[in-house]
């Protein structure tokens, strides 16, 4: 039997999710991992809430401007509730399935070398969850932005951007490959909004410095900036 789906509302939001304000409301929020779920096993988190986030999840709730049937859309492929049908992959689900919302424009602000990351959603079902699952192993083709040639980024509107690391460490016990690390938004201003573990919530940072930490980091490799669509 299915547990009831429950959604938690801790701030009311009147702001547009645009310009410099997207997710604006709820910087201070709590950093919580994978606070989200289908209200159900094996994942019975509920479908939204707006007082925890994880660096995806605000992302999502950001650009779905707390509208749950746009979150859905943008965490499941064709809207579909489902644990197995969840945008669990950045690399494979969830940038393809949101290029409706979403453009890659990191060509536009670097040049870029590619990331090539190999995905095996069966082996990941399996190992972590038991479900078996047939759906080949899929690799693709990132293109990021080095840090080492990373300029200046000038944008007149906030920016998705995603931090590219290189192969992961715990592919063995995870069961697969992954290769972006974190998200949050670029603003015009320069400033990096994001949901930071370390902080332990909803964060305004200096862009430029957070990527000087990251550069020094190992595995770290770069960017990828994602533009929303009007």
């Amino acid at each position: 039997m299915k547990a009831p789906v429950a959604l938690f509302f801790s701030v009311v939001c009147t702001t547009c999710a645009c310009g410099a304000t997207i997710g604006e409301q709820y910087v201070g929020a709590k950093y919580v991992n994978n606070p989200l779920g289908e209200g159900c096993l094996p994942d019975a988190d509920p479908l939204m809430r707006l007082d925890a986030f994880d660096c995806t999840t605000f992302v999502e709730t950001a650009l779905a401007d707390t509208d749950l049937n746009k979150l859905t859309k943008i965490r499941y492929k064709d809207g579909v509730v489902d644990f197995v049908n969840r945008n669990h992959f950045v690399e494979t689900d969830w940038l393809p399935n949101n290029s409706d919302i979403l453009t890659d424009v990191t060509r536009k602000y670097g040049t870029t070398a590619t990331r090539d990351v190999r995905i095996d959603r069966a082996n990941w079902l399996k190992k972590n969850y038991d479900i078996d699952d047939d759906t080949p192993v899929q690799t693709v083709h990132l293109k990021y932005i080095p840090y080492s040639v990373l300029g200046k980024i000038h944008t007149t509107e906030p920016l998705v951007v995603l931090f590219i690391g290189d192969k992961y460490k715990d592919t063995d016990t995870l069961g697969t490959d992954l290769a972006v690390m974190h998200m949050g938004f670029l603003l015009p201003d320069g400033t990096l909004r994001h949901a930071s573990s370390d902080r332990g919530q909803i964060v305004d940072v200096n862009f430029y410095d957070y990527v000087a930490k990251r550069k020094k980091s190992p595995n770290n490799l770069g960017i990828m900036l994602l533009e929303p669509r009007k």
